[in-house]
């Protein structure tokens, strides 16, 4: 596996910075809500306040920067509402960022400009995240608990709020990009029981998402020396040109069973971020258990290309979970 930082994470970490650091808003119209009624479990200190950051010209996509969030203590969720017809559905984002930062808007809030014309409520959290400095910084689970949390309070709080959202309980979904799609399949995997003692109400609503869907994400699989720390765990070797000299190994904290909710997948084979890998160790998991799965692998893409229209082939992929969604159920076909 690659290192767990990502490209969007470095990028955002070298951005020039103005004299006063802005906060994050969402757009006229929308309202960030905190998903803890108090204090969040298991806090962390950071390095220094929230702050939104928009990259300069060494990271564009499509030609256009994009706005990381660092040091996020607060998390919130914020509801975007479909225009005109509702299929039911809700999808809950988680924007990608290397466990460091979150990339709002990429990943983030142009998702729900894709998702709510189509009759699909949109939920985007922004999760805590630590960025590097002298504190420890945020991680994936179980290094660290608070992404998972956010994940888990916030799908509870969706499925609470279904009647008042006009969402079907049962048609209550999660999407990520990158460390992102890593969450994805957290939560997919870790929804038996709460990392957190309940709070109120919502904490007694299930948090196991019903599909998902994960964009280029990380942390699936394991690399020849994290095999080797965790002896005894099954292996998966499959040959695939790209990687003809890497093992597919399941990342052991990944518990795939039968009730991995349905899962739709896309990588880039020329990501160097997360490699193809991860993707290809969870499909072959996930089609073990027989969970219904869908993966679709790019040659060219890159990582953290979002939703922005570019040349590639790779940017069509939102019509592609459009189909899936209607094939399994949650939208109309």
């Amino acid at each position: 596996m690659m290192p767990l930082i990502l490209a969007v994470t470095v990028v955002f970490a070298v951005a020039s910075l103005s004299a006063q650091m802005p906060v994050w808003q969402p757009s006229p119209g929308h309202t960030q809500v905190p998903i803890w009624p108090g204090r969040a479990p298991d806090p962390q200190p950071v390095a220094g306040p929230e702050a939104a950051k928009t990259t300069g010209k060494e990271f564009l996509v499509a030609g256009r920067p994009a706005v990381g969030i660092s040091n996020v203590t607060h998390p919130t969720m914020t509801v975007y509402l479909p225009q005109g017809k509702n299929s039911g559905a809700a999808v809950i984002v988680f924007p990608g960022g290397g466990y460091q930062e979150l990339a709002v808007d990429l990943e983030g809030t142009e998702v729900c400009d894709w998702l709510t014309p189509n009759g699909i409520t949109c939920v985007l959290l922004k999760y805590r995240v630590t960025d590097v400095g002298p504190y420890p910084k945020s991680g994936p689970y179980p290094e660290s608990p608070m992404a998972l949390e956010d994940a888990q309070r916030t799908v509870g709080l969706v499925r609470f709020h279904a009647t008042e959202w006009h969402i079907d309980p049962h048609k209550i979904g999660v999407l990520g990009f990158s460390s992102g799609g890593h969450l994805v399949a957290a939560i997919s995997n870790h929804f038996d029981h709460r990392l957190y003692p309940a709070v109120d109400a919502a904490d007694r609503e299930s948090c196991r998402p019903n599909f998902a869907v994960a964009i280029y994400p990380g942390h699936l699989s394991l690399s020849a020396a994290e095999w080797d720390a965790h002896q005894g765990v099954k292996k998966f070797v499959v040959s695939h040109p790209a990687n003809a000299d890497r093992d597919l190994s399941l990342n052991p904290d990944l518990h795939v069973t039968r009730q991995t909710p349905p899962t739709f997948l896309l990588q880039a084979e020329d990501d160097h971020v997360d490699n193809v890998n991860d993707s290809l160790a969870y499909y072959i998991a996930l089609k073990n258990a027989g969970v219904p799965v869908e993966m679709h692998l790019y040659a060219q893409g890159g990582h953290a290309f979002g939703l922005r229209r570019t040349k590639l082939s790779v940017t069509a992929w939102p019509r592609l979970v459009d189909t899936w969604l209607g094939t399994i159920g949650m939208v109309p076909e």
